[in-house]
This record gives structure tokens, sequence and C-alpha cells, in this order.
């Protein structure tokens, strides 16, 4: 997944599925690996998704 803000367009997806899925985890390990940094819009989605997670509107999904 190339592009600009990759990992807010994950983040994104989560959010709109209410699930952090394996797909969707290791395409935010992947990008944070590939980029070897990360920028402040996609520091601050990370951040939200946490957020979101911590207050029980997004679940994790186990890998099966």
């Amino acid at each position: 997944m190339q592009g600009m803000h990759s990992i807010r367009t994950l983040v994104e997806k989560a959010l709109y599925i209410k699930e952090l899925t394996p797909d969707i985890e290791n395409g935010i390990n992947s990008e944070l690996t590939r980029l070897g940094y990360i920028d402040d819009v996609d520091f601050e989605a990370l951040e939200l998704l946490m957020a979101e997670m911590d207050a029980g509107r997004i679940k994790l999904v186990p890998r099966t």
C-alpha cells in the first residue's frame, strides 16, 4: 500500500468497520516498517485508533 498517509487510510477503514482486523494491523505494521518514521497525520490517526480501542468502540479481531 504505497502513497501518502496510507496508515491514516488503514485507520479510517478500522474506524469504519469498528474492528482492527489482522489484515489492517499487518498493513499498519508494514507501512511503519517501510517508511521508518511516522508523520503527524498518521500519528494522530493512530492516537485516535488507540483511544477508540481503549473506549471499547473498536474491537480487536484475533488471528485465526
